[in-house]
């Protein structure tokens, strides 16, 4: 596995749950998927792994820095190949960056591998998330939200594609979050059961 420590249960815990494919977490920019995913992880005891993590500590920059050195197709390319890595090396959860799944590469590999599940945020809630960050290459434009919105209306059809959809209202805290999440994959026994 990469050197990236990306575990966030003890491991001691012993996990109600069986984990048989590896869950990707797919959505817009500010959906909650880092946040989720880390405490869905420690909910099932399986390793939490971020993409962009893992391209940041690889190319030991920002995403930001690579999209400016290097630009968006450069990135696109190694977040695709960083996906399909850690598809294979361990089951777990999976938080990927919020263009990663439009590539059908993508796609393909993660339906291959594992189980997509998209955190379904509106506009609004997407909006009120992200527009104070400014650690979103893609939104460094004259009009950020229109930028959003642009996105927004572009990823949605493909994001209806994921396996999954779980409604992210910004109205429920991460736990609850994590609850409906684990009720979406209770419905797919090829990817989480009870022991």
């Amino acid at each position: 596995m990469s050197e990236i420590k990306h575990n966030t249960h003890a491991a001691s815990a012993v996990s109600d749950y069986t984990l048989h494919k590896t869950v990707v977490l797919v959505g817009m920019m500010g959906a909650g998927k880092t946040a989720v995913g880390r405490a869905l992880a420690a909910r099932l005891q399986v390793p939490f792994l971020d993409s962009d993590a893992e391209i940041e500590s690889a190319a030991n920059m920002t995403i930001p820095e690579i999209f400016e050195r290097d630009g968006e197709a450069f990135f696109r390319s190694k977040e695709s190949q960083v996906i399909g890595r850690l598809l294979v090396e361990e089951k777990g959860i999976l938080s990927t960056g919020g263009g990663a799944f439009m590539t059908e590469q993508n796609r393909d590999m993660i339906t291959q591998r594992g189980v997509s599940v998209w955190l379904r945020a509106d506009l609004g809630v997407l909006w009120n998330r992200v527009r104070h960050k400014d650690t979103r290459p893609l939104l460094r434009t004259e009009n950020p939200f229109a930028t959003l919105r642009a996105l927004y209306d572009q990823r949605v059809p493909i994001y209806e594609r994921a396996d999954l959809a779980v409604s992210s209202d910004g109205d429920v805290s991460i736990e609850d979050m994590v609850e409906r999440v684990v009720k979406a994959l209770m419905t797919r026994p090829d990817v989480l059961e009870r022991k």
